[in-house]
């Protein structure tokens, strides 16, 4: 006779490690399409900073350059890295995307010190929903 278990958290745990799949899964898609897609998004995302009049630039080739090897260099962080750099602000907004965040982070920690950066105005806020509104396209079922 088969033995039946009565484990009612043997199931749960099924759910759980699936959604964790699915999450890591949809993170490496996030990841891989922002470093494919570096230089594109680089330079659409400092045009959109730029006319948000969030960025204020002596040189937008070499902001986009830096913004590039950022979303190049993505896929090979560990997920220490990731969370450290965007644990400022992963409150940011509610269901954030992750590489919008590092990005955003990265403008307001590391590029704001850069010699071709005039100033970078508006809240954590307003620079997030910028590098989103171009970044999103790398977030499944956003594009």
């Amino acid at each position: 006779m088969a033995h039946h278990s009565s484990n009612p958290y043997g199931a749960d745990m099924r759910v759980t490690e699936a959604i964790d799949r699915q999450r890591e899964r949809e993170r490496q898609h996030m990841l891989q399409q922002a470093s494919r897609e570096a230089d594109t998004l680089a330079v659409r995302l400092v045009q959109r900073l730029l006319d948000a009049k969030v960025l204020e630039t002596t040189a937008d080739k070499t902001i986009a350059e830096l913004l590039a090897t950022q979303l190049r260099k993505l896929p090979t962080l560990d997920e220490f890295a990731i969370q450290y750099k965007t644990a400022p602000i992963r409150t940011l907004v509610d269901d954030p995307n992750l590489v919008s965040l590092y990005i955003t982070q990265y403008i307001v920690e590391d590029l704001i010190d850069h010699p071709k950066v005039t100033d970078i105005y508006g809240d954590d806020l307003d620079i997030y929903r910028a590098v989103d509104s171009v970044l999103r396209v790398v977030r499944p079922g956003q594009g």
